[in-house]
Order: C-alpha cells, then structure tokens, then sequence
C-alpha cells in the first residue's frame, strides 16, 4: 500500500475529483458520482485509526529511542563526570601528598639544621671545657711540681753548703795536723795523738752533716 495509504487515499480522492465533469455553465463546479466519493471517504476513515495508530507507533518509538538516547547520553557525562572528579580528586591528592612530602623534607631539614647546629655548639663546648679543665690541671702539676723543685733544690743548696762546711772542717783540721807535725816535740807529741784529733773532728763532720740533712 506504500509508505502511507493515508496520502495514497488522498491523492486517489484528488484525481477522482480532477476527473468528474465540469457542471454546465460553471468553471468551479463539478458533478461528482456520489457512491464513489463515498466509498473512498469511507476507505479514508477506516484507514485513519490505523495510520494514526502506525504514526503513533513511531512518534512512540522515537520518543523511546529519544529517551534511550537521553538516557545514554546523561549516563555517558555522568561517567564522564565521574570520571572527572576522579581525575581531579586524583589530582588533588597528589598535590596534596606533593605538599605534605616537601612539608616533611622541610621540617626534616629545619630539624637537622637545628640537631647540627646544637651538637657543634655542645662540640664547642665541650672542647672549651676541656681546654679549661687541662689548663687547670696543668696549673696544679705546674704548681706541684715547682714546690718539689723550691724544695729539693733548697735541700740540695743546704747539702751542699754542708757539704762545704764539712770539707772546709776537714781541711783546717789537716792544715792545724800538719802545723803541729812541724812544730815542738811536746806540742807535736799531745797533738798528735790520733784519738784526739780524730774524735774531734768525726764528731764536728758527724754533727754538723747530720744537722744539715735535718
């Protein structure tokens, strides 16, 4: 029947008219056989319901295929959409994680910086303490040892000087010996007895040696 009998019926009604004869003394006026155009107006009645319904089938369609269509595309931007905020929110931990990893470094940083500077101030400190307390202990050796020094080199300038005496003793006992060796017989006699002379000047050396020591 074609794409459309509506139409069809239409046109077959147009030419039917095209083709009644023209009613005398008239150009407008034509004489139509009755039964006929109704038989085509009835086929064009029976027709309708069925041409509307096909055209409602399809609008019906269409509009189905449009909302599947819509529904399509807003599942698409919606995915789209999503897929978006993923990106972004992807996005925005990263920074955010590039952020809170430099913050670290620079803390780290900051902290070491502080960590080094105090551990070459206490070094500083330490090696001050150091330096003093050796100076102090040297002082103390110093001092130490210069009292031994005064007083072992007093004793020794006294033994010494006892030492003198004692030999300065001995040799005016031997001068006064050989005076009286080489003098009278009688005084050479007493003189030189040797118990005399002897304990004499063992007891002055003795002493005198002794007391020097002290």
């Amino acid at each position: 029947m074609g794409a459309s009998r509506l139409e069809q019926l239409i046109e077959d009604i147009y030419e039917f008219v095209e083709s009644c004869k023209m009613q005398p003394l008239s150009s407008t006026k034509v004489v139509v056989p009755k039964d006929e155009l109704y038989d085509l107006l009835d086929e064009l009645r029976l027709r309708t319901p069925d041409e509307i319904k096909r055209y409602q089938k399809i609008i019906a369609n269409r509009d189905a295929i449009i909302t599947d269509a819509e529904r399509k595309a807003n599942t698409m931007l919606a995915e789209a959409q999503e897929k978006t905020n993923e990106l972004i929110s992807e996005h925005e931990i990263m920074q955010q994680a590039y952020a809170q990893a430099n913050q670290i470094i620079e803390e780290a940083r900051v902290e070491a910086d502080k960590i080094l500077g105090a551990a070459n101030d206490d070094a500083h400190q330490i090696r001050t303490g150091s330096l003093a307390y050796s100076e102090e202990m040297l002082g103390i050796v110093e001092s130490i040892l210069q009292n031994a020094y005064d007083s072992t080199k007093s004793k020794y300038d006294q033994t010494i000087t006892s030492i003198q005496d004692n030999l300065n003793i001995v040799k005016n006992n031997k001068a006064e010996l050989t005076q009286q060796l080489n003098g009278p017989s009688e005084e050479a006699a007493v003189s030189n007895d040797p118990s005399n002379v002897s304990e004499e000047a063992d007891y002055d050396l003795d002493d005198d040696y002794l007391d020097d020591l002290d």
